[in-house]
C-alpha cells in the first residue's frame, strides 16, 4: 500500500501522513512532531523485519524468541556505533484514515524516495526521518581508507525492501546523475545526502602533496579529502554542510576559532 504523504514548509520542511486503518509508519525517535487521537504510538528497539514491522510473537518457541532477542541486539549495536537513535518509534492508524507529522533536526528540505525493491538507497547518518513499515532500515560501513577520510561517509543508512522513506538535509537539495557529467562527480564530503545503489562512493585527495595540492587544503575550506561519486544513477547533494553551520554560529556568537584557513587548521570537531 503506498504511502500518502506531503512535504510541506520552506526553510524547515515537514512530512505530514496519511495512514490507511492498520497502516504503520516508523521514525527515528526525535522525528515525530503530531498525531491524531485515532493512531497508536509504540516505541521499540528493533527495526522493521519484513514484517510489516509486526513482531513475531514466541515464533519457534524459546528459539525463536533467543534468535529474535540476538537479532534485536546486533540491530541495536549497530546503530550505536553509527551514532544513530537507539529506538524507533512506530504509528498505526486504528479504526480509520489517522494522521502524522514529522521532520528532520536542521533548516533544510525533506524529500520522499520511492523503493520498488530493485535498488537500495544509502545516505548520510541522520538523514532518516520516516518509513513504511515495509521499508528496511540497516547501517552500512564504508570500509578502510574510504570511510576514515570521508568523515560524514565512514558509516551510511541504508534503505531497502519496497515502500516509501523519507529523508532530510540541509540547506536546499539538489539532484545529480554522474553518468550525465561524464560518469564522475566530486564533491565536499559534507554535501552528499543520498544515493541510489549502484553509485560508487569513494574518497580522494584534493590534490597532490605539492604547493597547490597544499594551499587546497589549508586555504581552500576542504581539508584534505573530496567524496567522488561514479556510476548511473540518483545523486541527491545538499547546500548546507552541518559543519558550516557549526561555524557560522560560531562566528556569530564571537566563538569562531577556525580563522582565515579553514580546511585543514579548522578546530572543529565534528
Amino acid at each position: 500500500m503506498t504511502l500518502q504523504q506531503e512535504i510541506v514548509g520552506n526553510a524547515m520542511q515537514m512530512a505530514v501522513v496519511n495512514l490507511h486503518p492498520g497502516q504503520t509508519v516508523y521514525c527515528e525517535a526525535g522525528k515525530f512532531l503530531f498525531k491524531t487521537t485515532n493512531v497508536t504510538m509504540e516505541t521499540r528497539l528493533s527495526g522493521p523485519s519484513g514484517n510489516d514491522g509486526r513482531q513475531q510473537n514466541g515464533s519457534g518457541g524459546m528459539g525463536g524468541m533467543l534468535r529474535q532477542a540476538m537479532g534485536t541486539a546486533m540491530q541495536v549495536g549497530q546503530r550505536v556505533l553509527a551514532g544513530e537513535s537507539l529506538a524507533f518509534q512506530y504509528f498505526t492508524a486504528q479504526g480509520g484514515q489517522g494522521t502524522v507529522g514529522f521532520a528532520g533536526v536542521l533548516p533544510g528540505e525533506m524529500r520522499a524516495l520511492e523503493l520498488d525493491g530493485t535498488r537500495a538507497w544509502f545516505a548520510e547518518k541522520d538523514a532518516f526521518v520516516a518509513a513504511e513499515s515495509s521499508v528496511e532500515f540497516g547501517i552500512a560501513f564504508q570500509g578502510g581508507r574510504t570511510g576514515m577520510s570521508g568523515g560524514e561517509g565512514f558509516v551510511l543508512e541504508k534503505f531497502t525492501g519496497q515502500g516509501t522513506v523519507i529523508i532530510a538535509g540541509a540547506g536546499n537539495f539538489i539532484d545529480l546523475n554522474p553518468a550525465d557529467f561524464g560518469g564522475r562527480i566530486e564533491v565536499d564530503t559534507g554535501c552528499v545526502v543520498a544515493f541510489e545503489e549502484g553509485i560508487q562512493y569513494g574518497v580522494q585527495r584534493v590534490g597532490g602533496l605539492n604547493r597547490q595540492g597544499i594551499m587546497n587544503a589549508v586555504f581552500g575550506g576542504e581539508g584534505l579529502s573530496l567524496a567522488t561519486l561514479e556510476g548511473n544513477g540518483r545523486v541527491i547533494l545538499q547546500s548546507l554542510t552541518i559543519e558550516s553551520l557549526a561555524n557560522a554560529l560560531k562566528k556569530a556568537q564571537g566563538g569562531d576559532k577556525q580563522g582565515p584557513t579553514g580546511g585543514l587548521f579548522s578546530t572543529h570537531a565534528g
